[in-house]
């Protein structure tokens, strides 16, 4: 008679939902990380000095068009390597719609919580301020200051940074004033903070989603809004480059020279298509309704 020994008892097994990432947001996440990589490497990744000019080599066209290695996207009318030119323009590009972007919210945040906190006269302050900046075209209004300020770079990174603060205050506003309803904000206010304590490690803390997802939304908006006025040769000027700048000039020879604006229209194209995604998704991943 054998003995039959007891197996040593097992937790069983939970099933855990795997988190899969759609196929989409992957590609558009590795495109914005080689995105801002180009911007932060093009002195490095660069072959030529973006500014220099060839006229004998004008309107080169690419490789994989019987162009030159040397100019592995050919060159423009000014006979410059559009390779260098792309990826400086991106340096750029980013540069503008990022500083523009933080400025815009950061100002917007900051009117947010002083109307939220102040009430009265000075939320009527803000909002009209909100409704008027709303109601008037921007394009307007940085063609104005643009005319009257001139436009250097650091100028045109503030002129951007007028263009949706008040999204971003009107936003704050409305949940501000909904968390300080909420039991956390009256416990704390009763147990003594003070309001600086209250909004900035207290509520700022479980807003900040928001706003982050309010932000990669703004983003793709200033960086057309950046190539129109670039495209019209009213943003970022020479010898300094931009998308926009490079599809302006590239409309005068879209018939023969057509991969002058046919790269940076591209990049533009991905680029606001990629963090449009990657805005939709981390909306749905933070958004606790859709959890």
């Amino acid at each position: 008679m054998s003995l039959v020994l007891p197996r040593k008892w097992k937790k069983p097994a939970v099933d855990r939902p795997e988190r899969r990432y759609p196929a989409l947001v992957v590609l558009a996440l590795i495109f914005v990380v080689l995105l801002l990589g180009v911007a932060c490497l093009a002195d490095v990744l660069a072959p030529y000095d973006y500014r220099t000019q060839a006229l004998r080599l004008r309107l080169a066209p690419p490789v994989f068009l019987g162009g030159t290695p040397a100019h592995w996207l050919g060159t423009d009318e000014l006979g410059r390597d559009i390779l260098s030119r792309l990826l400086y323009a991106i340096r750029f590009s980013i540069l503008v719609a990022l500083g523009g972007t933080a400025i815009g919210a950061l100002v917007g945040t900051v009117l947010g919580f002083l109307a939220a906190h102040f009430r009265g006269l000075v939320e009527e302050a803000v909002m009209m301020l909100a409704d008027v900046q709303a109601s008037l075209p921007f394009l307007l209004i940085a063609l104005a200051l643009i005319a009257v300020f001139g436009g250097s770079f650091m100028l045109f990174i503030l002129i951007m940074g007028f263009y949706g603060w008040e999204v971003f205050a009107r936003l704050t506003r409305g949940v501000v004033i909904s968390a300080r309803n909420q039991g956390y904000a009256v416990a704390v206010t009763a147990l003594g903070a003070s309001p600086w304590q209250l909004y900035s490690k207290h509520i700022l803390p479980n807003i900040l989603s928001v706003l982050i997802v309010q932000f990669t939304l703004n983003f793709p908006q200033v960086i057309l809004l950046e190539t129109s006025l670039s495209f019209l040769g009213l943003g970022i000027r020479p010898p300094l480059t931009s998308l926009g700048q490079m599809l302006g000039a590239g409309r005068a020879f879209l018939t023969t020279a057509w991969w002058i604006a046919i790269f940076p229209g591209t990049i533009i194209f991905l680029t606001t298509m990629s963090i449009s995604i990657v805005g939709d998704w981390i909306r749905d991943r933070l958004d606790p309704a859709l959890r």
